[in-house]
């Protein structure tokens, strides 16, 4: 193993995830915008109403994040600290549309102060709205990397997730954060990259920050890929079924643009359009999807080739966000 990341032990939902090569692809969370603030000390399973942040703030802010296809989360920084000493508390927004990403921060004397935020400007890729719903952020150059490390949430977050930030803490200070839910236990460690939204699993020290230099470039990594949480489970499938036929690495180049029954319809910037035929069928054999609990056929997405399709005229202007009505 890569120094800095642990092999999964055996009866972990990671580890029959690996032993059973699930495919990655189509399993990012589904959210256009992200909200993300920071609340050291301990974090339970449900860790905006289980935490040192105030419960009832956390459960209604993560109600109306919800509400606009916006994703809440706590965030901590690497390493040992005191949960109890008086401190500002970081915040980071992000929106995820291709064309349209950016990363705000800022500091909050306390995050009940997020409820000034406009949230469906956040969703719509407003950034000069959120701003000035918020003043105190403003417009940041460099992506982050979220890495989940919640073990109240699933054993695999915390055995796999905190070995990998604190190497990336080592190589990339100030870039990682400690993450209380990014979904996708079993494909521990598993971080999200913000603003794009990519999300990536069976992480280790090196490909992580292979994945943060490439988005430094605009870029994403194949390798561990997820999915975008710009767009439906199905969508995200089909994006990186086409670029890994193509290639294509931009993290803006291509858009999911229409959805069928059995299949996704992806195009380029550049007006090539792929069909691509997305299924889902039970998993074979029955797995857990987190620790301690009992192996069940969920559903498994699965991408087949992309066929091209009618080329239109090169795309102008942000992308659009998950489909309304898709499958979420």
């Amino acid at each position: 193993m890569t120094p800095g990341t642990s092999a999964p032990a055996a009866g972990l939902c990671s580890t029959f995830c690996r032993v059973l090569q699930e495919p990655l692809p189509g399993t990012a969370v589904v959210a256009t915008g992200w909200v993300v603030v920071e609340q050291p000390g301990p974090w339970g399973a449900k860790a905006p109403t289980q935490s040192h942040l105030d419960p009832e703030f956390g459960g209604s802010f993560d109600d109306e994040c919800k509400k606009v296809d916006v994703r809440f989360g706590l965030i901590r920084s690497p390493g040992r600290h005191a949960d109890s000493v008086e401190r500002a508390h970081q915040v980071f927004v992000a929106s995820t549309r291709p064309g349209n990403s950016w990363l705000l921060g800022g500091q909050v004397a306390d995050p009940s102060e997020l409820s000034d935020l406009d949230l469906g400007a956040v969703a719509r890729g407003d950034r000069a709205a959120a701003v000035a719903s918020l003043p105190v952020l403003t417009p940041l150059d460099e992506p982050i990397v979220l890495v989940c490390t919640n073990g109240k949430r699933d054993e695999c977050c915390a055995l796999l997730g905190r070995p990998l930030v604190s190497g990336l803490a080592e190589r990339v200070p100030g870039r990682v954060w400690e993450a209380n839910h990014l979904g996708g236990h079993r494909f521990a460690p598993t971080a999200t990259y913000l603003p794009a939204g990519t999300m990536h699993g069976h992480l280790t020290v090196d490909t992580a920050v292979e994945v943060l230099a490439a988005a430094d470039r605009g870029e994403t990594v194949l390798t561990g890929l997820r999915g975008r949480s710009t767009w439906t489970k199905r969508g995200q499938a089909a994006e990186v079924a086409v670029r890994s036929l193509i290639g294509d690495l931009s993290l803006d180049s291509l858009a999911v643009v229409g959805e069928g029954a059995d299949t996704v319809t992806v195009q380029h910037v550049d007006g090539r359009a792929w069909i691509v035929p997305v299924t889902s069928a039970p998993a074979d054999p029955p797995r857990p999807d987190s620790c301690g609990k009992e192996p069940f056929a969920m559903s498994i997405l699965h991408a087949g080739t992309p066929v091209s399709g009618p080329m239109s005229g090169p795309m102008s202007g942000p992308m659009s966000g998950p489909i309304s009505g898709a499958a979420r």
